[in-house]
């Protein structure tokens, strides 16, 4: 009998030595269902093109420990567009990557594979050089645009904030002139017609908006600079019209955090939500088609980003 059992306590079987006490057991689990949890909400951001799958390869390269880096190669692999289970087991192969591999721990000639096949499929859009005064904010619904571009019009008065025309209601506390220009049909009908507007476009299949061309001529003949925050549609027209403008996609920090504002807005009800929504994923997938790319995890900084990149010296006159 040992000295321990002589003194009263129980003694120490085997098993007793290795499993672990039952609080630790419970918290272990806790960990692992957020781990999980994080993990699947990563696949949901590359599968919504929230995040690139070049972006979410180098977070797990930089912290293996982290929710990217624990990430196996498979469930990466099918959270990509168009990769079900048979095309990923053929891309597995030809990387020469083990299927019970994890992002963070990929060797280094595993590394340059996935790079090179991300690249070839998926290729990340490389900002141009120099810079117009003409500058275009977009994003997806609910990101922020216009909140983002407040905070600039607000702290830059020297950045022109161009106000746009739509033939929508006016949402609370929204004032004609300075939010948008509230107009008819009829209104946008002649603006179009009569050539006054850069851009124009029906959004969610619903309502028109347009940007005037004459205000932003004359403050670019001026020297200023302008920050048109528009859709998709209307910086695709920019860029047509002016193929020197700058385009600045804003992002939301993943896609549960971008249903969470529409969601939380609550100026639409669940048809025109689901709507929004729809439009939002391929809203997303065009983001390669802009120069630059800014995440609005919080206003100030995303603005301060933005306001940076208009300020660049690298800026054409």
């Amino acid at each position: 009998m040992t000295e321990r059992a002589l003194d009263g306590a129980p003694p120490q079987t085997p098993g007793s030595l290795t499993r672990p006490p039952q609080v630790d057991r419970v918290e272990a689990s806790r960990k692992a269902v957020a781990a999980r949890r994080a993990r699947a909400a990563l696949k949901r951001d590359v599968r919504m093109r929230v995040i690139t799958p070049q972006e979410l390869l180098r977070r797990a390269l930089a912290d293996p420990a982290s929710p990217a880096g624990t990430m196996r190669v498979t469930e990466f692999l099918t959270s990509l567009p168009a990769i079900g289970e048979g095309k990923r087991d053929r891309i597995l192969a030809d990387l020469e990557i083990s299927p019970v591999k994890r992002l963070g721990g990929l060797g280094a000639r595993q590394r340059r594979a996935m790079r090179e096949f991300l690249d070839a499929r998926w290729p990340e859009q490389s900002a141009r050089g120099r810079r117009s005064r003409l500058v275009v904010l977009a994003g997806p619904t609910a990101v922020g645009k216009g909140t983002v571009a407040a905070h600039i019009k607000e702290h830059h008065p020297e950045i022109m904030l161009s106000v746009s025309s739509t033939t929508r209601p006016p949402r609370p506390a929204e004032v004609d002139g300075e939010h948008y220009f509230f107009v008819d049909d009829a209104e946008f009908d002649r603006l179009i017609a009569e050539g006054e507007l850069l851009e124009y476009a029906t959004v969610h299949n619903s309502y028109r908006y347009g940007t005037a061309r004459r205000p932003i001529e004359a403050a670019l003949e001026a020297g200023r600079t302008v920050l048109l925050e528009i859709d998709l549609q209307g910086a695709r027209q920019v860029r047509a019209a002016e193929p020197s403008a700058t385009l600045v996609f804003l992002l939301p920090p993943s896609w549960d955090e971008l249903v969470q504002r529409l969601v939380g807005r609550g100026t639409e009800g669940d048809e025109e939500r689901a709507l929004r929504l729809r439009t939002a994923k391929g809203e997303l997938a065009a983001q390669n088609e802009f120069d630059f790319r800014v995440v609005n995890a919080d206003v100030a900084s995303a603005a301060r980003e933005v306001v940076e990149l208009i300020q660049s010296p690298e800026r054409s006159s």
